[in-house]
């Protein structure tokens, strides 16, 4: 089980950054979402793999024509919120807001059910468990929120969390989850299938990991494949250069991982075929 996923997001959507974060600004910047979206688009097409695009809301609202080109090649689309903010930093009626209003923008572009969701930044933590069973009263079925390891903006350490699972919450409520899991290399756990650490890690590494796993969830935005999108405002260097490093490099790597590997539909993922159960407190071991 080997899936591509895009965060269909702006160059500006950085989160935990004063100068980016407020959408009160967002009008100040540049658009280059067009930019990495068709270089992707064009990849996949090419290719011939149907992927995931994660999409915001405000996205869908601005450029609606890019949602509709999604659609129209035959990619699945689910939210990734409206406001790309960290779901720990609203209350329990600011995120269903939230998600709501995005899948309302996408369902009326698509004419479809919006029943995928990953939170911006996987910025679910032990203190916003409660974000489950928001996404299943609203209707999400598959989530791809939780981080199989410790990150700035949440994320899970638990052995367990190794493969996609459903997920039980305390109110009885089911969601099938589909995590980023790392890997084990030279006795370490490593991150790999997606963002800057994709970015960041050489090829032949990451050939010999996407090769070795069986279950891959990636993660790729558009601006992984803009090699001249502008310096983001406010950064400091680390994040800098996590923000920028290998972008020259990703749509080789990419077009040499889909060579080398099959990718599936989630589209095709249902309850029975997973038969793998996690609770909360487990997840959260």
């Amino acid at each position: 089980m080997k899936y591509l996923t895009v965060d269909l997001e702006d160059w500006f959507h950085i989160l935990d950054n004063p100068l980016t974060s407020n959408p009160k600004t967002w009008k100040n910047f540049e658009s280059r979402i067009d930019i990495g979206s068709n270089i992707i688009l064009d990849l996949f097409s090419k290719n011939n793999v149907k992927a995931t695009f994660f999409c915001l809301g405000w996205v869908a609202d601005k450029y609606p024509y890019l949602i509709k080109e999604i659609n129209n090649r035959g990619h699945h689309i689910g939210s990734h919120g409206y406001y790309h903010q960290l779901v720990y930093k609203q209350n329990i009626k600011q995120f269903r807001n939230d998600l709501k209003k995005s899948i309302n923008s996408i369902s009326n572009l698509t004419g479809k059910k919006v029943e995928s969701y990953r939170a911006p930044g996987f910025s679910i933590t032990n203190d916003n468990l409660w974000a489950f069973d928001v996404m299943i009263e609203e209707g999400i079925k598959l989530d791809s929120s939780i981080f199989a390891a410790r990150r700035n903006h949440g994320g899970f350490y638990s052995k367990k969390i190794n493969h996609p699972f459903i997920l039980k919450t305390n109110s009885g409520n089911e969601i099938i989850e589909l995590p980023i899991v790392p890997s084990s290399f030279l006795f370490k756990r490593i991150i790999y299938s997606g963002g800057g650490y994709f970015r960041l890690l050489p090829k032949v590494l990451l050939n010999h990991l996407f090769k070795k796993e069986n279950y891959i969830m990636t993660y790729f935005h558009p601006r992984d494949f803009d090699e001249n999108q502008p310096i983001i405002p406010g950064l400091n260097f680390k994040r800098r250069f996590q923000a920028n490093v290998g972008i020259s490099s990703t749509l080789t790597k990419l077009q040499n991982i889909i060579n080398e590997n099959s990718f599936d539909d989630i589209n095709l993922i249902r309850k029975d075929i997973i038969n793998n159960y996690l609770s909360l407190s487990e997840i959260n071991k």
